[in-house]
């Protein structure tokens, strides 16, 4: 039965990864074809099918290849000229994707920023771009205006949803300045001097544990992102793919673009995520596949039953696709909603390693296969969880994992499509991204930053985020892991784990900021946490937050709630202490205890 299963296991495999090469296989870096020219493959393939579908309103594929040309063409009738960036400071909304695309055909960069920054965070994402100037609309308009002085190279501000009338002298209508612009496909030669391997897109990281880096797009990243999801899901001209993602990040901006787009599928798109519309949404508008990240799937399995529950169940929808599904999601999210298929994949906006579970093993990120490990970049390292760098041999090089082993996944460099390194705006950046001298002198392999484990069969397990594992008590503590366990206990919805610092203590120790919720009981979780975890690995600190603030992407911003750690007098929140066998409401007695080492941990 066993060889039977793995016969089956291998078959499927196979069958995606065929799917996925067969479409990347044209990407290619030399290539005249940038991003550009594959979506006016579609539109003249699928003319009259619908391509977005947005708050009532519908473009078709033609619509929108036409209103590109009018964003290229305004482009131009601006003096912007292949190589020149351009902000898109802007929310979900049916243009969106037409004005990157349109720039794209005279050879101009985006910079894709978070519709939701603010103050100097802003001011750094623009700055860094070097954009030439930036779009709003009226809902980013105000945050834009508030930092204005703070953008090193001035810039006209054009706005969306403006009028003429409202206009002033460093403040234009887009919509105006389109009337009358030509709606023909500009001419290729516009864009002659590019080949796939110019920059597309700056895409920034989270953020969340700092100030966002701009990870430089080429065209031809781009197109391994769109076109292996559109090799992935299959999806047909009368599927519907439904995004509450941003389309800022790639995993909503690329990843379910392609899949939509390049097949002539269409994409229902939403401003912004909502758990109570979700299911009735995706019922009522027929979808057939969704696209997620992890925290959106935690949260839908947190939610309360769909007011309609048919909607939950009665849909159409095959398969589920995105990253981040953790563990002890998974399982629940499939049977509750009813979900086929889910295909998880890993990969980082700017890195050079992609992983697919092409078979759908439950908690997995990826699988690679000991008879095609020779065909991926990937492998696992050693490593220093407090140096916070790969362990090296006597020689100088690097050890790899054996199976069971956590390491660090890296991926090696090179000069095709799929494995080269595009790197940041920040040289500096960059370089930190790359170990070199890994298995021989001068090879080059970019770290991903990620802990993960690969078991015999060739599963690969996501572990943490370097920087999220912390040492307590002379053992690694992985944060996932804790939150895992901590995120199952009875009463408790959301669960955020980092260490903080202890005076008289080596390492860190564990503190967990729950989201609970009615009849949440610290004793039952602490005997819940107890009997799963191993002692150094219990939180010894717990905040009971009243809300969580998140990232455009549902990831908490973890730095803010490490600096405060379990300082009361930095927060409204309660925040409790384990002593002996029980947590308490941590106080200044207990604080100043702590401090003169009197209570041990």
């Amino acid at each position: 039965m066993r060889l039977v299963a793995n016969i089956k296991r291998d078959f499927v495999f196979l069958k995606r990864l065929i799917r996925i090469l067969r479409r990347i296989k044209s990407v290619n870096p030399d290539s005249h074809n940038l991003v550009c020219d594959d979506f006016e493959a579609a539109a003249t393939k699928f003319p009259t099918n619908t391509a977005i579908t947005f708050e009532g309103k519908s473009l078709t594929y033609q619509q929108l290849d036409t209103m590109a040309n009018r964003y290229a063409h305004w482009g131009r009738q601006r003096g912007l000229k292949p190589g020149d960036t351009v902000a898109l400071f802007l929310p979900n909304r049916l243009d969106y994707l037409a004005i990157w695309i349109g720039l794209n055909k005279i050879g101009v960069v985006s910079a894709l920023i978070n519709n939701s920054l603010t103050g100097p965070g802003l001011a750094h994402c623009i700055n860094i771009s070097v954009a030439s100037l930036t779009i709003v609309d009226q809902t980013t308009r105000t945050c834009f205006e508030e930092i204005e002085s703070q953008v090193e190279r001035h810039q006209a501000l054009w706005v969306l949803d403006l009028a003429r009338d409202d206009e002033s002298e460093n403040c234009r209508s887009l919509d105006a300045a389109l009337k009358g612009v030509s709606s023909v496909r500009p001419d290729r030669e516009f864009r002659s001097s590019l080949t796939a391997h110019s920059v597309a897109l700056y895409i920034y990281t989270s953020g969340t544990t700092g100030l966002p880096k701009a990870a430089k797009i080429s065209n031809a990243r781009a197109q391994l992102y769109m076109k292996a999801f559109a090799g992935l899901t299959s999806m047909k001209p009368d599927d519907k793919l439904y995004c509450v993602l941003p389309l800022y990040h790639s995993t909503g901006g690329l990843c379910a673009i392609g899949a939509a787009l390049l097949n002539g599928a269409g994409l229902v798109l939403k401003r912004k995520f909502s758990a109570s519309q979700f299911w009735s949404d995706v019922r009522s508008q027929g979808i057939t596949h969704i696209v997620y990240i992890g925290e959106l799937c935690r949260y839908l399995t947190n939610s309360p039953p769909a007011p309609n529950p048919d909607d939950e169940t009665k849909h159409k929808v095959r398969m589920v696709f995105g990253n981040g599904m953790r563990p002890e999601v998974w399982d629940h999210f499939k049977a509750r909603f009813r979900i086929k298929d889910v295909l998880e994949f890993y990969g980082s906006t700017e890195g050079n390693v992609s992983l697919f579970n092409l078979d759908g093993h439950s908690g997995a990120i990826a699988r690679v296969p000991k008879f095609l490990k020779k065909s991926f970049n990937v492998r696992l390292v050693r490593f220093d969880v407090e140096s916070e760098i790969p362990d090296r041999q006597s020689n100088g090089l690097c050890y790899e994992c054996k199976p069971g082993e956590i390491g660090e996944a890296i991926g090696q460099i090179a000069g095709d499509a799929r494995h080269a390194f595009s790197g940041y705006a920040d040289k500096a950046a960059s370089q930190k991204k790359i170990l070199t001298d890994v298995f021989k002198k001068g090879d080059q392999w970019f770290r991903t930053g990620d802990l993960m484990k690969q078991d015999k069969a060739g599963y690969l397990y996501f572990i943490d985020r370097i920087g999220d594992t912390f040492r307590w008590k002379g053992e690694n503590v992985s944060t996932s892991e804790v939150a895992e366990y901590s995120a199952a206990a009875p009463g408790v919805e959301e669960a955020i784990i980092y260490g903080v610092v202890v005076p008289n203590q080596d390492g860190k120790a564990g503190m967990a900021s729950l989201i609970t919720r009615e009849g949440f009981d610290l004793k039952t979780f602490k005997d819940f946490v107890d009997s799963k975890l191993p002692t150094w690995a219990r939180p010894k600190f717990i905040r009971l937050l009243h809300d969580a603030e998140t990232t455009g992407t549902f990831k908490y911003k973890k730095m803010d709630l490490i600096k405060v750690g379990y300082d009361i007098t930095l927060t409204t929140d309660p925040i409790y202490v384990c002593i002996g066998e029980d947590f308490v409401p941590l106080t200044a007695e207990i604080l100043t205890d702590i401090a003169a080492d009197k209570i041990r941990f």
